[in-house]
């Protein structure tokens, strides 16, 4: 496996993890969110957008320690928005992510932590395995 397809495999696994996650914290098939919708997502009462914000300035492990710091994995809005920020976080290129000392594992990293705080670290297992 060479380093493009390295990356395009973490990437589908990520969108894949996102989709499912969704799909059992609604309870139904993944639709992709909506912006408007989107903006409703709080954690801990800061917005989703301030999180995603201050990862745009470059302060990615500074939100992610906020966010996974703050969340409360029994609100399932919360935890919808920190799928959100990981997702987000997802679709940067790696010379911004190396540039604020982050990576797409990173990224995949986290939304495991969410599968298993959640109690669906067999689904993050299957997903990830090589």
């Amino acid at each position: 496996m060479n380093f493009n397809d390295e990356k395009d495999y973490v990437m589908r696994i990520i969108k894949e993890m996102a989709k499912v996650l969704f799909s059992l914290m609604l309870g139904k098939q993944y639709q992709s969110v909506e912006l408007p919708e989107e903006n409703k997502y709080q954690i801990s009462g800061k917005s989703l957008e301030d999180f995603k914000k201050m990862a745009d300035e470059g302060f990615i492990n500074e939100a992610e320690n906020l966010l996974l710091e703050s969340i409360d994995y029994t609100q399932k809005e919360e935890v919808l928005a920190a799928i959100l920020f990981y997702q987000h976080l997802s679709e940067k290129d790696d010379d911004f992510l190396k540039a604020h000392s982050y990576s797409k594992q990173e990224v995949l990293d986290g939304m495991k932590i969410l599968a298993e705080k959640l109690g669906y670290g067999q689904i993050s297992s299957f997903l990830t395995e090589t």
